[in-house]
């Protein structure tokens, strides 16, 4: 599929006239299409009236399920099965450059990670790095921003060993995502296949393992995010239906409290994905797929305990990813089995998810990113 530039160009003037700067996002998906319609995806988003406009192609990145978007809203880095290279097997990070005033996508450059493929990446605190995690090469990596913003070659590598005992799921480490301390100093990997979370001292793109918080057997931790107070933490995992909250402190996890994500009366299969919480910290919101729906929490500001509060239906199949605007007023979920996002109005006060009629279709949305225009 060509990317359609003239198209983004008009849609982009068509939303600025009826919505402020501070209202107005881009908001890129990343996506497991193949074929033709492979690659990273852009629609507009207006947070004053909560519609999200059609998508435009905007680049032709083989398997880009994970995409990030650097502070500066000039580029945007995403995993990817191949990048700029061709005939291969190999798995990378690639660099764009976010053209303007379109949106559109430039390829910089392509760097390999690890051995088997990377599912996740995340910006360094500073920005300065990439963290990248390495589901099946069972690593996690640090890998600079250059000066041009392109990525360089990985400054550390770290291989993960041992098991779990799902043996379908857990027969070796699977590094699932790797992020950045608040305060910079260490990077914390989910390894699902080994129920850990290890968190590695970080010292200018350098890793040291500095301790090993283990879950439940058979847990199998996926996505972490941090309080915006950076006091606690919170892992959805992915094999068991629960959600964790910890305490963090210079690098090592307390565990607080598990709750499952489901309700009660659910006796089909199901895999915990994303989980996200709101820019003042009152709400967490954690994906299941099978139940198809977002888990919602109140979080205690002061315990930083969880309070279940219900479940909302994602209005289609398989929500791997979800995000929240910038503004705390929007969720955005990708339904990435039924190709459709849809978006949803956060109640403020009680954290609840009101559906706002807003819904696209994207090929098999993996990844949900918000960047202010």
């Amino acid at each position: 599929m060509k990317t359609n530039s003239s198209c983004a160009s008009v849609l982009a003037a068509g939303m600025i006239a009826n919505a402020s700067s501070s209202d107005l996002f881009r908001v890129y998906f990343g996506t497991q299409a193949k074929g033709a319609q492979r690659g990273i995806y852009m629609a507009l988003f207006d947070a004053k009236t909560g519609k999200l406009e059609e998508p435009v192609h905007v680049s032709d990145s083989i398997r880009p399920g994970f995409v990030v978007i650097h502070p500066d809203g000039q580029y945007l880095y995403a995993t990817d099965a191949a990048g700029s290279f061709t005939g291969g097997t190999s798995h990378f990070v690639s660099s764009y450059r976010i053209e303007e005033p379109s949106g559109i996508l430039t390829d910089l450059n392509t760097q390999a990670v690890g051995t088997g493929g990377p599912c996740h990446i995340s910006l360094s605190p500073d920005s300065r790095f990439l963290l990248a995690a390495d589901y099946r090469g069972a690593c996690c990596a640090t890998l600079p921003i250059l000066e041009n913003f392109e990525i360089g070659e990985p400054t550390a590598v770290r291989e993960h060993s041992g098991s779990g005992p799902n043996p379908k799921r857990q027969e070796k480490a699977h590094t699932h995502s790797f992020n950045g301390s608040p305060d910079g100093k260490f990077a914390l990997a989910a390894d699902l296949g080994i129920d850990q979370i290890l968190s590695y001292r970080f010292d200018d793109g350098d890793l040291t393992l500095f301790g090993e918080t283990p879950t439940a057997p058979g847990a199998g931790p996926r996505h972490l995010v941090f309080h915006p107070n950076g006091q606690f933490a919170y892992v959805s995992m992915e094999l068991n239906g629960t959600v964790s909250a910890y305490e963090y402190s210079d690098g090592t996890l307390t565990e607080i409290q598990t709750c499952t994500t489901l309700p009660g009366n659910f006796a089909g299969d199901n895999t915990v994905s994303e989980v996200q919480i709101t820019p003042d910290g009152r709400f967490l919101y954690v994906g299941n797929r099978g139940h198809e729906s977002l888990a919602i929490f109140a979080v205690d500001p002061e315990s930083g305990k969880l309070t279940a509060l219900g479940h909302e239906s994602t209005r289609g199949k398989h929500p791997r990813h979800f995000n929240i605007d910038p503004s705390g007023r929007f969720l955005i979920a990708a339904n990435m089995h039924s190709d459709n996002v849809v978006v949803f109005r956060i109640d403020p006060e009680t954290g609840k998810l009101d559906f706002t009629g807003s819904e696209i279709s994207v090929p098999a949305p993996s990844c949900v990113q918000f960047f202010s225009i």
